[in-house]
């Protein structure tokens, strides 16, 4: 089986899953978020919150959480690919939050790296899509920079392994424990933490004193997002596959089988994420 790759960096692919991201974040994680800015008297920029998205994308999450966070709004989007960055930051000219026009400006290069003292004027750190593709290390470190820094993270759409479908087939089991694999796989020389991203951000953040809350997000996709759910399917398999390739004589008719259902109707899917917001310590001890 010629299995295609997971389109996960791709315009195009960012563009699809984006109202399904949107349906699926956790919205509540907002009203304490907001009461934590207006209760530490978050850091400004002239008068406006100064938000971090790392790993940015087109800019989804701030078309999302922009209009729902206080404003005036100031944000800095980071990403390692310049294409989308342009993007993002002509997406994010378009936003206003509460009447007020959301400025933004890009930051290239990789995002790992961030430390405390970065994050002095920062309000908010926050990510999409973002934590399942980093090591223990690197949750570490960003735990570390957003609780140094005293800073909130609101942290959103990490994949968690649960993948149910309905109606139900065979081969589910063994292509979901084959996709989870190579989500946790060795690349570069890097250990990716994949669905065990979200218990070790929890974990990381709550070793260093912040308060943690979680919540489920999961897409939940059904005939209203079969083009999303044909995608996403590919990309799953084609994973599988790749990690485990005795199961490519049998996967072959298993994506078709699939997609047949899928453009039928008939298929429905809910892939498992979740999303953790992470309070700094009450007192935090400054930038360092």
């Amino acid at each position: 089986m010629n299995a295609p790759e997971a389109p996960q960096f791709t315009p195009h692919w960012l563009a699809l899953r984006e109202d399904a991201d949107a349906d699926a974040r956790a919205t509540g994680l907002l009203g304490p978020l907001r009461d934590h800015l207006a209760a530490a008297g978050a850091p400004r920029r002239d008068g406006r919150l100064v938000v971090r998205d790392l790993g940015c994308g087109t800019g989804s999450q701030a078309r999302w959480l922009a209009g729902r966070l206080p404003g005036p709004q100031h944000w800095i989007l980071h990403d390692r690919d310049p294409a989308l960055l342009a993007l993002a930051a002509a997406g994010t000219a378009r936003l206003t939050a509460h009447g007020t026009a959301v400025t933004a400006e890009t930051r290239e290069g990789d995002l790992t790296d961030l430390r405390a003292a970065d994050l002095a004027d920062t309000s908010l750190v926050t990510a999409s899509a973002l934590l399942d593709l980093l090591t223990a290390e690197e949750v570490d470190a960003l735990a570390a920079a957003c609780t140094g820094a005293g800073r909130p993270a609101l942290l959103t759409l990490s994949v968690t392994g649960s993948v149910a479908l309905h109606p139900a087939d065979p081969l589910d089991t063994a292509v979901a424990a084959a996709f989870d694999a190579h989500q946790r796989r060795r690349t570069g020389g890097r250990r990716l933490l994949g669905p065990d991203a979200v218990a070790a951000a929890a974990e990381a953040f709550e070793r260093l004193g912040a308060t943690v809350l979680h919540l489920p997000s999961p897409w939940r996709l059904g005939p209203d997002r079969a083009a999303l759910a044909e995608e996403w399917l590919r990309g799953w398999v084609g994973a599988a596959c790749e990690q485990e390739p005795g199961l490519a004589p049998r996967a072959d008719a298993y994506l078709r089988r699939r997609l047949d259902a899928c453009a039928a109707g008939a298929l429905r899917v809910t892939v498992g994420h979740g999303d953790l917001l992470a309070l700094p310590p009450a007192a935090p001890g400054g930038v360092r």
